[in-house]
């Protein structure tokens, strides 16, 4: 029979009943402890006075220091005890004992069994302070409490590929009724149309959300001063409620949310088959109403929907015009003009150039700013790759091109002439290379020569089959156009003021070609 321990409570009884003149046979057969160590327990007393009747029994403590086992002097100690205090600062940083098994013998040549190292744990640990944690109430509509979870894997529609899941959910820390979600990501975006919804769903806005230190809402995580991502900032401005973020590292100040989550993993995914992304939140949404909200809870003892019921009252008001949420997001300007998010290209006015803008995006408008000061507003783009341009922002030679285009050119031409309106339309129709900047550069020449002579210049230039901007221009310059027209149609290019020019049908030809 396996040995039982003794309880204070029994030495003294059994004390008692020393005193009363019981023997070790009585005490034995009682139960309370064996004839051997009954003995051994009256020698004790004897010695200590405890079984004289005129002294009152001796305390607890008094008890249990005598019966305390000898402490082992420092030359018996363990090996280990020198290591003691690096084996507490391992233990205070979460290190394993295996791992500090391996550490001191790779590290201080300890060559002990594993079992000492743990017995030293355990000694270590039973001086620290106990770990302790503090429950907390909260009254209705006072909070609530927002987490991500892990969900299942479901076919992403963009790639045809598996892709994981998370559970967003946002518990009335009051009532412990839910809101459930499943989305792609944890990005800004998808944080706050969450809470969004959330809201639409409660019908109101608690006054206060206890958040974890996601990226998605908290910039920099600090136990006294966090830093607030500026987009979930202004979420809580529009609906009126307070950030709360825990201290880094101690997911119990949210500890409702955590067993919200888990709660949902437990018993809503398993057993259940999900064909995409809409039927996932389809019967999440029906579970939370039909089971959820409907079982007696385990810390409150009441359904969750039941207090719901009361706290609502309590929560705050939706806005009567739902804010207008957007992500901020630092872009630097490229040398195009134009920043580039999710794919999409911006632009801004060309002096910005090099300069780094603050972007808020909503889902159907894209804004930038400069110092405070907004400087471009554009539609979102929804194709990737598509280029949102506004012509005033691009540099003035850029915005001449775009605004002089194919109708601009052959509109000009037919202004200034039959000639000009049939070159400019060649020039244009030219199935191997664009020729928009050629027919610019010819109704430029307007500018410089006038419209007769331009149109002179292109008549000529058509003589010679040659619908050239540089044809136009060297006629110009030379002033054949000024020349009575010859009233023959050449078939080889016109040369200009050069003495020797070959045509190209001579190329091919039996005879020598011919010199002009």
């Amino acid at each position: 029979m396996a040995r039982r321990s003794i309880e204070m409570h029994e030495y003294r009884q059994v004390l008692m009943r020393l005193r009363q003149g019981d023997s070790e046979r009585e005490i034995a057969r009682s139960g309370l402890m064996g004839r051997a160590k009954a003995a051994r327990f009256r020698e004790l007393a004897r010695e200590k006075g405890w079984l004289e009747l005129t002294r009152p029994l001796p305390p607890d403590a008094e008890i249990a220091a005598v019966l305390a086992p000898p402490r082992v002097p420092l030359t018996a100690q363990s090996t280990l005890a020198a290591y003691r205090p690096l084996v507490a600062q391992w233990l205070g940083q979460g290190v394993s004992g295996v791992a500090i098994h391996a550490a001191l013998a790779r590290e201080h040549g300890f060559t002990g069994h594993y079992s000492s190292v743990r017995r030293l744990i355990a000694a270590v640990a039973r001086e620290l302070p106990p770990d302790t944690t503090v429950r907390l109430t909260f009254d209705p509509g006072e909070a609530a409490q927002v987490d991500f979870g892990a969900g299942p894997e479901l076919i992403d529609p963009a790639t045809g590929q598996l892709r994981r899941t998370w559970a967003f959910v946002m518990t009335l820390a009051f009532s412990r009724h839910q809101y459930v979600e499943f989305v792609w990501d944890q990005s800004v975006r998808t944080w706050l149309a969450c809470h969004q919804r959330a809201f639409d769903w409660f019908g109101a806005v608690p006054a206060r959300l206890i958040i974890d230190n996601a990226k998605c809402a908290i910039t920099r995580a600090c136990a006294r001063d966090p830093e607030v991502q500026r987009a979930y900032a202004e979420c809580a401005e529009g609906y009126g409620f307070r950030i709360d973020a825990c201290p880094p590292r101690d997911p119990q100040k949210k500890g409702i949310v955590e067993a919200g989550v888990k709660y949902v993993k437990g018993n809503f995914l398993p057993t259940r088959r999900f064909r995409d992304m809409t039927d996932l939140n389809a019967q999440v949404r029906e579970w939370v109403l039909q089971v959820a909200g409907q079982r007696t809870h385990g810390t409150t003892r009441v359904k969750p929907l039941e207090s719901f019921a009361v706290e609502r009252a309590l929560l705050l008001p939706l806005p009567a015009v739902p804010p207008d949420l957007g992500s901020w997001h630092q872009v630097a300007v490229h040398r195009d003009c134009h920043v580039s998010f999710e794919r999409g290209l911006y632009s801004v006015p060309f002096a910005l150039v090099g300069k780094r803008l603050w972007l808020r995006a909503t889902d159907s408008v894209v804004t930038l700013y400069q110092d405070f000061q907004s400087v471009a507003i554009h539609a979102r783009s929804r194709r990737p790759g598509e280029r949102r341009t506004v012509t005033d922002h691009l540099p003035p030679e850029a915005r001449t091109f775009f605004a002089h285009d194919r109708a601009w050119c052959l509109q000009q031409a037919a202004g200034i002439g039959p000639a000009c309106a049939r070159l400019i339309q060649r020039l244009l129709s030219d199935r191997v290379s664009e020729r928009l900047r050629a027919a610019q550069g010819v109704l430029h020449l307007k500018a410089k020569y006038g419209a007769a002579r331009l149109e002179a210049a292109c008549a000529r230039a058509l003589e010679h089959d040659s619908p050239h901007y540089r044809t136009v221009k060297t006629i110009l310059v030379g002033g054949h156009d000024l020349l009575p027209a010859t009233g023959v149609i050449s078939t080889e290019p016109y040369a200009g003021r050069a003495r020797f020019a070959r045509g190209s049908a001579s190329l091919f030809a039996d005879e020598p070609p011919s010199i002009h």
